[in-house]
Parts: C-alpha cells; sequence; structure tokens
C-alpha cells in the first residue's frame, strides 16, 4: 500500500450523483458521462460517485470502479471523488486501492455501518484508510446507527491524508466545534443541502449535494455570494432554495425523489435496484411541482419538461 499525505482540492460544491441504470437493471456508462459533463457545466467543482445518492449498496466493486473510470473520463480535469466506505476496514482499503488506480481523486468513507464500533475503532478506521487514500470521511448516524463525535472527528482529522468530513449529524453546534478545532487544510462539507449556509457561516467549506442536480448553477452561487461578503444575497438565495431541497431531499428517501425528477425531466437516469422502488405517481407529481415551482433556480438542461 502506498502511503499519501495530499490533500487534494476537490471544490465547494460536490454533486453526489445519481447511477443511470438501463431497463435491463445493468449499468449506463454513456448516460452517467452526459450526466456528469453536464452536472458540471451547471457549477459543480467535482462528483461524488457511488455514494448512497448512486445506490452504493446494490453496486458490485467492479461497478465502482467502472463508474469512477468512465466518469473521470468524462469531466477530465474535474474532481472525483469515489464512494468506498464500507464495515470492513479491509475491504475499504482494497477498494479505494482500485479506485485511486481508475482515476478517483479522492474517497469517502462512510462511518462503518451495522457493527457500531466504537470511536477508538471508528477512528482506527479513518486513520488506516488515510494512510493509502486521500480520505473525506462522512458522519451520517441517521444511517449507521453511531454518530462520530467531535473529538474523534478532529483526531481523525490529524492524521495524513484525511481531507475533511461531510457533516450529516444534523448538529450545527457539531459542525461549529470541528471547524473551530480543525487543523489548517481540513474541510468541512455540508451533508445536507438545507445546512450548506448555516455550515458556511459557523467556518464550513462547502456542500456534497442532491439537489444540484438540478439547481447547481443556484448553489454555486450561493456559496459564492457568502464567501465574497455579500450574506444577504446568499441567505435570499438559501430561502428560495429551500422548498425545492425539501421537496427533493424529505419527500422519500434518498436517492428516489432525485432519480424520479431526473426521469421525468427526461435525461435516462432509469430504474432502481431493489430493495428501493418508485416513489408512487401522486407523490412523485407533488415533488414535481415544487421543482416547477422553483423557476429559473432550476438550471438541469432538460427542465422545460416541466415548465
Amino acid at each position: 500500500m502506498t502511503g499519501t499525505n495530499a490533500r487534494p482540492e476537490i471544490g465547494r460544491l460536490v454533486t453526489a450523483m445519481v447511477t443511470p441504470f438501463r431497463e435491463d437493471g445493468s449499468l449506463d456508462l454513456d448516460a452517467a458521462q452526459r450526466l456528469a459533463r453536464q452536472l458540471c457545466q451547471d457549477g459543480s467543482d467535482g462528483l461524488l460517485v457511488a455514494g448512497t445518492t448512486g445506490e452504493s449498496p446494490t453496486l458490485s466493486d467492479d461497478e465502482k470502479i467502472e463508474l469512477v473510470r468512465a466518469v473521470k473520463e468524462a469531466v477530465g480535469e474535474r474532481s472525483v471523488v469515489a464512494g468506498t466506505g464500507t464495515n470492513d476496514t479491509r475491504h475499504s482499503l482494497e477498494l479505494s486501492e482500485r479506485a485511486l488506480r481508475a482515476g478517483a481523486d479522492a474517497v469517502l468513507a462512510v462511518v462503518p455501518y451495522y457493527n457500531k464500533p466504537s470511536q477508538e475503532g471508528i477512528y482506527r478506521h479513518f486513520a488506516a484508510l488515510g494512510r493509502i487514500a486521500p480520505t473525506v470521511m462522512y458522519n451520517i448516524q441517521s444511517r449507521t446507527g453511531v454518530n462520530m463525535t467531535v473529538e474523534t472527528t478532529l483526531r481523525c482529522a490529524a492524521e495524513p491524508g484525511i481531507v475533511g468530513v461531510k457533516e450529516a449529524s444534523g448538529n450545527i453546534d457539531q459542525m461549529g466545534l470541528v471547524c473551530a478545532g480543525a487543523p489548517a487544510g481540513f474541510r468541512v462539507w455540508s451533508g445536507d443541502d438545507s445546512f450548506t449556509l448555516p455550515l458556511l457561516a459557523v467556518g464550513g467549506y462547502g456542500v456534497i449535494s442532491v439537489t444540484s442536480h438540478l439547481a447547481g448553477s443556484a448553489m454555486r452561487r450561493m456559496i459564492e455570494a457568502y464567501c465574497q461578503g455579500r450574506v444577504a444575497e446568499a441567505a435570499e438565495l438559501h430561502q428560495r432554495l429551500l422548498p425545492l431541497i425539501k421537496a427533493v431531499m424529505t419527500s422519500a428517501v434518498n436517492p428516489l425523489p432525485i432519480k424520479g425528477v431526473l426521469n421525468a425531466l427526461g435525461f435516462p437516469a432509469g430504474p432502481f435496484r431493489l430493495p428501493l422502488v418508485p416513489m408512487p405517481e401522486a407523490e412523485l407529481a407533488r415533488v414535481l411541482e415544487a421543482v416547477r415551482r422553483a423557476g429559473d433556480l432550476v438550471t438541469f438542461g432538460a427542465a422545460a419538461h416541466v415548465r
């Protein structure tokens, strides 16, 4: 294994991409490349592939590597982060090494789920990953059953190769304390789209977003406005984006709403893999109404289909 002290710049706005499938359930790499290019054109600095939004639990290791390779080929200099986290450290290490060889700039690894490790176990898991790959940690207790504490996050942040954390604890105090104690160069991204601006206000760096599939340009403008001191403009964009964010992120489990919307807008995102199934038509219609009401905030290429 090859160690790394590098902390690559993967950007303030990273879109957690859906994974397009063909009607037979196989990967649609052509559609993945088209989507990747479109998202970057609409404001994303980089892309996360094979994350939860990309239905990672149903992707094989080989499929994840195929996606990394195809998306990196499509977007060139833009960053590609590979979802390689599992609840088995050895498996995560092996997959992370493969992802780097396929062209990933960094990996995203979730706090190990189901086996509910101690804080010491979480630290050792991430320290091992940081030794072989630039690693973004992902703290999301609602999916893992364990919250990575401020103390553990900062302990990991001091390790070589740990790039930052995607914070989806829902606790702005925790996020602020991580930002306050983090070493130089350590990034804190929001894992909840609606926390993007609040997190920036307490020292965060950006967001790993789902809503940016649809409103990437607006999300980028909000981040840039805040960073350039135009706080009122950032707040206005945040307030206008919130109904869209809530529709996309809380109407059903991710990625059901966003993938359903993309299909409805005319982009061939394809079916879901079981155990996920499409939203009921009436519920999807309500999400599409929120997309329509968002008006010019929605800049995804095929958005005219719902206007």
